[in-house]
């Protein structure tokens, strides 16, 4: 991303990503609008062709897939959801098992201080 937005790593950094507590962690996220849409989005991916894999996967995760009822909540604010190009259930399985291969940056606290 940050050659697509042409600009270096630190800047990126302080501009975009945020740490998310996660018990006696912190993992690395992108920075959330108030209303809790991606930084990058304004009605479309501002960095869709260097997007995450997390985002890459999306709607695929759990959370959205393990019933119908999530399915179609997620599908009011997604406009991609139950249109477009279908996808099989082997081809969600190999997303979601990369992404679960994918390092996640974290850094540890200690007494509740980073």
């Amino acid at each position: 991303m940050t050659a697509l937005l042409r600009i270096e790593h630190s800047e990126f950094m302080g501009r975009y990503c945020r740490w998310v507590e996660s018990g006696e962690e912190e993992r690395l996220s992108l920075k959330e609008k108030p209303n809790f849409d991606c930084i990058f989005w304004d009605n479309k991916c501002a960095v869709y062709q260097s997007r995450p894999l997390q985002c890459r996967n999306y709607p695929f995760w759990q959370a959205i897939v393990c019933s119908a009822r999530a399915w179609a909540s997620a599908g009011q604010d997604c406009p991609g959801i139950n249109s477009g190009n279908l996808h099989g259930r082997d081809e969600i399985e190999e997303l979601l098992a990369q992404r679960d291969a994918e390092e996640i940056l974290v850094r540890e606290t200690v007494g509740g201080t980073v």
